[in-house]
């Protein structure tokens, strides 16, 4: 799709199965290149990511066959070590290919990897953690990657990267020898990965902290695993129920994971009822902001897990919009991420933006229809939560980017109450 019709003021309602999560799934694609056996993966979203990352491994010579959301993926026929330029251009993951082959066939080149533009996203970590396993790189227009043999050591991650923790353990698993990763990263989808190299056969501790200790083995195998909930987006469509007035419950949530992002929803106004694995978002007549203890106007700010993720930063901004009182929010991680509050104001939003990393958000506002486009995936979905809550019809240009991170999410919000089409 290339835009997205909706006609806001429509109350959510009903029950939600979340997809599988995104960013675990994406690095798990490139973990089933350690083994020549069939990895089975279940609850694989269908989301452009992943058909852009199963792509790149058929162009690899990787047999994929995806039947719904449960996916067979066989890297015998592996041959080249080059990555398709243009294919990485499509997505930030690309580079996740680098530590499972450098450790697999030993030599690997990897394009420059595309993704949202959000602010500077650098590389350094990923270079560091491999360079500190033995690797040698070389960059040009592209990075290479080349090994006699991985060894295990004791590495410092200079900031708690995702991307370059999920790299470093699929490099080290192979590696001859012990592995530490202190400063690790610990979200929900980096354990899921963690998982599910276990169950391929490597010998990993720590998971769930910022600490790993990783013992290299001879080879790995292959695996049934199931991708867990992404919590990104139960929260999205949780905030979404919440701006119109609706109410909400999710199947087959993990409270862990969605623990850090009680307290700041509640905070906004959703607190949020948990029985198993449901949770719950009852009807509301007005959402009032919680103060500080103090009376003082209560800061939301990001951070590496179990902080507040960057990834809900913009859908919580438009959930302070509907909500009685003010807030500011402090976005630390990418200088980029506020631009789309621009459009906020002009649907009538009260918001100033004190600089590329805050701004100061008074509600309730009347948001009012107005053509916007989707600046990236998590812009673009909470560019969809306003556009639900307004008045009047909007429309989303530029809509496949929410695609990229959100699976049918038209038809999923149509099920729940929402007047939303989808246009090519």
């Amino acid at each position: 799709m290339s835009r997205l019709i909706i006609q806001g003021g429509r109350p959510l309602r009903g029950i939600l199965r979340p997809a599988g999560n995104k960013n675990a799934v994406l690095p798990m694609l490139a973990a089933c290149l350690l083994t020549d056996d069939p990895v089975v993966l279940r609850n694989v979203p269908l989301i452009e990511d992943v058909r852009t990352m199963l792509a790149i491994l058929e162009d690899l010579g990787a047999a994929v066959c995806l039947q719904g959301h449960r996916l067979t993926l066989c890297a015998a026929g592996v041959r080249k070590r080059v990555l398709d330029p243009a294919l990485c251009g499509c997505v930030r993951s690309s580079l996740l290919f680098a530590g499972p082959m450098l450790a697999r066939y030993g030599r690997v080149t990897v394009s420059p990897p595309g993704g949202d533009v959000i602010g500077r996203r650098r590389l350094d970590t990923h270079f560091l953690a491999l360079r500190a396993l033995g690797a040698r790189i070389a960059v040009d227009r592209a990075y290479t990657f080349s090994a006699r043999r991985l060894r295990g050591t004791d590495m410092l991650l200079d900031e708690a990267s995702v991307t370059a923790t999920e790299n470093a353990m699929m490099a080290a698993v192979l590696a001859d020898g012990e592995t530490t990763i202190f400063n690790a990263a610990c979200e929900p989808h980096v354990q899921d990965l963690g998982l599910l190299l276990q169950a391929m056969g490597a010998r990993i501790s720590g998971l769930g902290t910022n600490f790993l200790r990783i013992t290299g083995v001879r080879e790995m195998h292959g695996a049934r695993h199931t991708v867990c909930a992404d919590h990104i987006e139960i929260a999205s469509f949780m905030a979404a129920a919440a701006v119109t007035g609706g109410e909400l419950e999710v199947s087959g949530v993990t409270p862990a994971s969605i623990a850090p992002l009680r307290r700041p929803l509640q905070i906004l106004g959703m607190p949020l009822e948990h029985q198993g694995d449901r949770l719950r978002l009852r009807p509301m007549r007005r959402r009032r902001l919680c103060a500080d203890a103090d009376g003082a106007v209560p800061k939301i700010e990001d951070g590496p897990w179990p902080a507040f993720p960057s990834d809900m930063m913009s859908v919580a901004i438009v959930l302070a919009t509907q909500v009685q009182g003010t807030a500011m929010f402090f976005e630390k991680m990418f200088e980029s991420r506020l631009y789309f509050v621009d459009r906020l104001i002009d649907m009538g939003a009260r918001i100033v933006q004190c600089d590329p990393h805050r701004v100061v958000v008074t509600g309730p506002a009347r948001l009012n229809a107005l053509p916007v486009a989707s600046p990236d995936i998590r812009a673009g979905m909470a560019m969809l939560v306003a556009a639900l809550a307004a008045r009047g019809e909007t429309t989303i240009s530029n809509a496949q980017v929410i695609d990229r991170g959100y699976e049918n999410v038209a038809a999923r919000l149509r099920r729940l109450g929402a007047d939303i089409v989808a246009r090519d």
